[in-house]
């Protein structure tokens, strides 16, 4: 697998890339005509958390909702600015017991996406990419257990297992990532459209102390959304 460093710089890359292709486009026409439109979305998110060392999981489910400025040429490019509610975290796994544990953060997202769109005046099909910044607001978590003291749990599967991250606090509740998404709008009588995105988001921060002292060299979150969402073209 591709580690974050490579990632990470295949990831600003890319965005480099899209960037420079919405700018030749907008350079090679005559005229263009600027539309802007205001929108609301919600949907849903699966997310976990990339931890070094590893932590066994599956994904959490979540919830996404926000509202949406977008400002796009006549052709092909566009930018939006949003402002989101997310939850994401992480679910542990313990194979063959009844144990559970999740644990449930909540943020303020602020994306600023490129917007790279195609298609005819009814039906079009879009690329966002860009970065986003967060801001934890909240947490919860739930268990089955006391997961302070899980070496005291009659039954708990303590070992070859890192247990701390269950019960240890958050040190950075300001979260930094990129944002990438694919999906399609469908506009109505000019002045509405519906429009239906997926997204990836994959964080470059860690949500707890990463020095060398520290037990985790990495704990960064990452989602999946799925969203539905209106649009009003404002002009």
């Amino acid at each position: 697998m591709m580690d974050g460093n490579r990632l990470r710089r295949a990831v600003v890359l890319l965005m480099a890339v899209m960037v420079w292709i919405g700018q030749q486009q907008i350079k090679a026409q005559r005229s263009y005509e600027p539309h802007f439109s205001i929108g609301v979305k919600g949907g849903a998110t699966l997310s976990n958390v990339a931890f070094s060392p590893d932590i066994e999981q599956s994904m959490l489910q979540g919830l996404v909702m926000g509202v949406s400025a977008r400002y796009t040429e006549e052709r092909f490019f566009g930018l939006i600015a949003e402002i989101n509610i997310e939850q994401r975290g992480w679910k542990e796994v313990f194979d063959e017991t009844s144990f559970d544990y999740s644990r449930k953060l909540t943020y303020i997202q602020l994306p600023l996406l490129t917007h790279i769109y195609f298609g005819s005046d009814k039906f079009k099909g879009f690329v966002n990419l860009g970065p986003s910044v967060s801001y934890m607001i909240s947490e919860t978590t739930d268990a089955n257990f006391d997961y302070s003291n899980p070496s005291e749990v009659e039954g708990f599967p303590i070992e070859n297992r890192h247990v701390n991250q269950m019960s240890m606090p958050v040190k950075n509740k300001f979260d930094y990532g990129i944002l990438a998404g694919a999906g399609m709008e469908l506009i109505i009588k000019k002045k509405h459209s519906v429009l239906l995105e997926g997204r990836y988001y994959y964080g470059l921060g860690n949500i707890f102390a990463s020095s060398k002292k520290d037990e985790f060299a990495a704990s960064r979150g990452t989602s999946i959304q799925i969203s539905i969402g209106y649009m009003f073209h404002i002009k």
